[in-house]
């Protein structure tokens, strides 16, 4: 049984209903008076107000705030809180996948294979800090390149 942190379950509760709602909005049929990228804009004009979203699969933005956030737990030497945090993202990419994986699926094949390098790095017998760098930085790399800004 996979024991998980209790300050964690509201957080990615939230995080899994908001995206869900994301994908459930994507999954409608465009409209004049309310087509889905609208609300996704302003979803990620609240979460990086300066960053339009540019990824064929739509607003990244949460997912790669949660990858970064890993990379700084990394950083720190705390694998064991960057193990427990990367759950976030899974969890996060798993119910998202029904509204993301029909816009792009060759690119979100793409970005599903750097995250679980990541989850890899992090749930090795013996996970090494400079294992889990890389594979959080090609994952910040892969969000960047399909969002067109590297």
């Amino acid at each position: 049984m996979i024991k998980t942190h209790p300050r964690l379950h509201l957080p990615v509760t939230a995080l899994a209903v908001a995206l869900l709602t994301l994908a459930a909005g994507c999954s409608r049929s465009d409209s004049a008076n309310n087509p889905p990228a609208a609300s996704a804009k302003s979803s990620a004009s609240v979460a990086q107000p300066a960053t339009p979203a540019a990824s064929k699969l739509g607003d990244l933005t949460t997912f790669r705030a949660i990858a970064a956030d890993v990379s700084v737990i990394v950083d720190k030497g705390d694998l064991v809180a960057a193990k427990t945090r990367i759950k976030d993202l899974e969890v996060a990419w798993d119910a998202a996948e029904a509204g993301l994986k029909p816009r792009a699926a060759a690119d979100w094949h793409v970005l599903d294979k750097a995250i679980d390098q990541a989850l890899e790095a992090l749930r090795a017998d013996k996970p090494t800090q400079s294992d889990c760098r890389a594979a959080l930085a090609g994952l910040i790399r892969t969000f960047d390149n399909l969002a067109g800004k590297a």
